[in-house]
């Protein structure tokens, strides 16, 4: 029998904002394998939501971090590697639009907010890789990062946001590749519609979790909680034989026409 022990393993986890956030249900998952958690948050605003989560788990770290800054980062990374010598997993839940660019027409993008979603949600990926590898120890580790449909298919309403998951998909398999010969592996979960604090800022929400139930072949919607579970499975060794992948949670929805 198998069983996930990430005794002795840290996990850094990017984009935890409340307790609904998809983020938070993979730290408790990685929290209760046996994982020290450090989490990252991206200004003043929503420090007080963090460290009142960080504290329901003893022995969480919480830093300050401005992804859309390479400065911001550095500082981040530098602080980080005087609490912890070594990152086992790193999940990357960081994605950010202006609602103007998530409502209306896709083709009214402006050319800022184009940058801004795809620099907070895409290229942040890419920034913060590269300060943890040099943390990653020699046996190897895990990259995870959240996508969603709207890269792959038109979604109304979610605009920008599936070019920059689009690209966040693109940089799986990329990385992947690069990283392979280092045992990092880097993965993506295509969560369903769950109710977080970023899905409640796309219009008809509601319609979409109806709409999901509908089609799924389960019948029903997803939970904060499986997709929790789907990423320690990935960032334990019981899928060290997977990278590249994107992982559909969405209760079968993917499959259907």
């Amino acid at each position: 029998m198998y069983t996930i022990d990430l005794s002795g393993r840290v996990a850094l986890i990017a984009g935890v904002a409340n307790k609904r956030s998809l983020a938070w249900a993979i730290a408790q998952c990685l929290s209760d394998a046996g994982a020290r958690l450090v989490l990252t948050y991206a200004g003043e605003r929503i420090r007080p939501n963090v460290e009142k989560l960080a504290a329901e788990i003893p022995g969480t770290l919480t830093f300050e971090c401005d992804v859309s800054s390479d400065e911001g980062i550095d500082a981040a990374f530098e602080k980080i590697s005087q609490r912890v010598d070594r990152i086992d997993a790193f999940v990357h839940a960081v994605a950010f639009a202006r609602k103007e660019d998530l409502e209306g027409k896709f083709f009214d993008t402006s050319r800022d907010g184009f940058h801004l979603a795809l620099d907070v949600s895409a290229y942040s990926l890419l920034a913060m890789t590269r300060r943890v590898v040099p943390l990653v120890p020699e046996t190897g580790g895990s990259i995870l990062s959240l996508s969603y449909i709207a890269a792959q298919r038109a979604v109304p309403s979610y605009n920008v946001m599936g070019t920059a998951k689009a690209s966040l998909e693109q940089m799986t398999r990329q990385l992947a590749f690069e990283l392979g010969p280092e045992k990092i592996r880097v993965n993506s979960i295509s969560a369903g519609p769950v109710n977080t604090l970023s899905a409640r800022g796309i219009a008809g929400f509601t319609n979409i979790l109806n709409h999901y139930k509908e089609i799924a072949p389960l019948q029903r919607n997803i939970t904060q909680e499986e997709v929790g579970t789907s990423g320690l499975f990935l960032c334990s060794d019981m899928s060290r034989g997977i990278t590249g992948e994107v992982m559909y949670v969405d209760a079968g929805y993917n499959i259907m026409m």
